[in-house]
């Protein structure tokens, strides 16, 4: 880990593997009394660390980190009356603890969204290990937006790809490639 910055906790040790055989596990919210709850029954994908400034990063931490299941794989278990949408108006629907102000669960409600039908989790709100690994680093330069000094762009890029996250400013190749597939196909439906 650099002693001038954080990426994210769960990465600055190094990116952990994920398992094959993982699937799934439940998510906590901070708080110590009544937590919010969320089982996951499925192994996550495009897990990755994300500059964006609408996604919630442990306090420090330059990135958050989530990762897509699939929606109907996700549930609510316990206090799901502490949850409440940070911005009705994005297109993901963050639903934060209003206790503690992590973010549970992001939610695509259009359904004609390209990722309409996956939910986004923070996987370091579990105990349980085995998680998809993340791929990749998105939305780099954000983090100027959410108060890094432009002169550490270098040496976060330079962590970034020592930690084998390859940094975008956008979303990884694929991701992007569904996003085109998506609007492609919805043009020629019309």
């Amino acid at each position: 880990m650099s002693a001038a910055f954080s990426i994210h906790p769960a990465v600055d040790g190094g990116v952990k593997k994920g398992s094959k055989n993982f699937t799934g596990g439940t998510l906590h919210c901070r708080c110590k009394k009544d937590p919010v709850e969320i089982t996951v029954s499925a192994q996550t994908a495009h897990n990755h660390v994300c500059g964006c400034t609408k996604c919630w990063k442990p306090k420090g931490a330059l990135f958050s980190q989530v990762a897509v299941v699939p929606r109907d794989k996700v549930k609510v278990t316990a206090n799901k009356d502490k949850l409440a949408i940070v911005d009705k108006k994005a297109a993901i629907q963050r639903h934060a603890c209003t206790k503690c102000g992590v973010h549970m669960l992001g939610r695509i409600e259009n359904k004609d969204h390209p990722f309409y039908g996956l939910d986004f989790i923070h996987t370091e709100l579990s105990d349980e290990t085995g998680w998809s690994a993340p791929e990749f680093a998105a939305f780099v330069s954000s983090i100027i937006e959410s108060g890094a000094k432009p002169a550490i762009m270098d040496d976060v890029r330079k962590r970034l790809k020592a930690l084998k996250l390859p940094p975008y400013d956008c979303l990884s190749p694929p991701l992007m490639d569904a996003i085109a597939t998506h609007l492609a196909k919805s043009r020629k439906a019309r």
